[in-house]
């Protein structure tokens, strides 16, 4: 899940020292801080550069609040603040993505608050808690039992109490929630299900990365008309582990 800004590596190399000595509360929050502002920087000089509009301010307020060391064991906590994505267990399933590839994911489905977000794949719990920074209504599919209990825990003690994180297949969504005004896959498919589709509302946006599980994936963007139409944009190559669950027929 590798997704590099050149301005981004040039601000973090500042943090790597800091962040191995770090101990405190309150020096992860200055490195939260300049995480933050390196990727703002990062992605709106790239979409400069391709003629786009600059990421939404609020995603990057919600990486600047979102403690993501608490969502790392203990030995990997003075990496919390690195462009990286980090296993966190309980399995290989269970990660904390990359920041950068977090806030450029969650501007793509331009959340209001109030709307209703659906997300496949809970990993570590971090890219959920973002969501709920933007909006109260969340809702996590995971596929492994273990995994959403610690991702659950973790986000019940940081007092985000309102997040439902149930377990079955992400990859066919979870109809009791439905419909959603946004969706996120944060594991690669090899295509979108009819039932994620289904599930999205019209003026919905979905994100997944969509391609085979070995290799590069397109990180692809679906708008679903008014009058239930679905239109695809191909974003950017990434990199993501399959979503767990086989090949579904």
């Amino acid at each position: 899940m590798r997704f590099r800004f050149r301005s981004l590596l040039a601000a973090l190399a500042v943090t790597a020292a800091a962040a191995a000595l770090a101990q405190a509360p309150d020096e992860f929050g200055e490195m939260r801080r300049l995480l933050a502002d390196a990727i703002e920087k990062g992605v709106n000089e790239s979409r400069k550069a391709a003629g786009g509009g600059p990421i939404d301010r609020r995603v990057i307020a919600a990486v600047a609040k979102v403690p993501r060391h608490e969502f790392a064991p203990p030995e990997l906590r003075p990496f919390s603040y690195l462009d990286l994505p980090l296993t966190v267990g309980p399995g290989p399933d269970a990660t904390i993505s990359q920041p950068s590839l977090v806030a450029v994911m969650t501007d793509l489905l331009a959340i209001k608050r109030g709307e209703k977000v659906l997300e496949v794949g809970v990993g570590g719990g971090y890219h959920t808690a973002i969501l709920a920074e933007l909006t109260a209504d969340v809702t996590s599919v995971e596929f492994h039992a273990k995994v959403a209990q610690a991702a659950k825990r973790t986000l019940g003690r940081l007092g985000y109490k309102g997040i439902q994180v149930n377990v079955a297949d992400g990859y066919y969504g979870w109809r009791p929630n439905a419909p959603y005004d946004a969706v996120l896959v944060r594991m690669a498919v090899p295509d979108v299900s009819a039932a994620l589709l289904e599930q999205l509302k019209p003026g919905g946006r979905l994100v997944a990365p969509v391609g085979p599980a070995e290799g590069v994936q397109v990180l692809v963007l679906l708008r679903k008309a008014a009058d239930g139409r679905v239109t695809e944009t191909g974003v950017m190559p990434v990199r993501f582990r399959a979503l767990p669950g086989g090949v579904r027929l």
